[in-house]
């Protein structure tokens, strides 16, 4: 059974430059890549499609920034999504975005979901907000979760206090495993549409 090399998409919805969203994914990419040195890996800041994402709500037409970016997503063998928590759930620029995404873009598509917040108890939202959203595009969310808060960043720049990077590593294995799975399946067999075969028999 032959393998294709992995294409990893990280989308991250921080606000701030520098955003502990964005290091956070670094983090998980990192791990993954570690598990997966030949996955490629791309990563979409949404702070900066966020007018193309507001005018694509309204008009109903991605700009072309915006249009790869969904293509990315959709066609990925494996997707990092963080949020930063607000009011107790995803921001709404990271839900505005997976709402242009097709319903069934990523049915199947291993997805390890982390988020960012002030304090321990915005971690719920991860269980009650955002995986039930991957759910409902029928992802393939993996079991462990990361929450990073506030207490959990040290003193020296992006360092993590000692807990953290074990939950890191675990759920960069457990998507690294599923992108594995996913990498290793047969391709699908072309299939001749009913019309063509329609056709040919009366060529015959």
């Amino acid at each position: 059974m032959t393998t294709h090399p992995s294409r990893l998409v990280v989308v991250s919805a921080g606000l701030s430059v520098p955003s502990s969203t964005r290091l956070l994914a670094d983090r998980l990419a990192e791990a993954v890549h570690t598990e997966l040195p030949t996955t490629t890996v791309e990563f979409i800041e949404l702070r900066e499609l966020a007018t193309a994402i507001a005018n694509h709500l309204v008009t109903g037409f991605p700009n072309e920034t915006l249009h790869q970016a969904i293509d990315a997503v959709s066609t990925s063998d494996g997707l990092i999504a963080v949020t930063p928590v607000f009011a107790a759930s995803y921001s709404g620029l990271f839900k505005s975005f997976f709402d242009l995404i097709d319903p069934d873009a990523l049915t199947g598509t291993p997805v390890l979901i982390a988020a960012t917040g002030g304090t321990p108890r915005h971690s719920l939202a991860l269980d009650h907000a955002v995986r039930p959203l991957f759910s409902y595009l029928h992802a393939l969310t993996v079991p462990t979760s990361v929450f990073a808060a506030s207490e959990d960043w040290g003193g020296e720049g992006d360092a993590f206090t000692a807990h953290l990077p074990g939950r890191i590593t675990r759920a960069a294995s457990e998507l690294a495993a599923q992108m594995r799975i996913r990498s290793t399946r047969p391709a699908a067999e072309e299939v001749t549409p009913f019309a063509q075969q329609l056709s040919d028999l009366r060529l015959d």
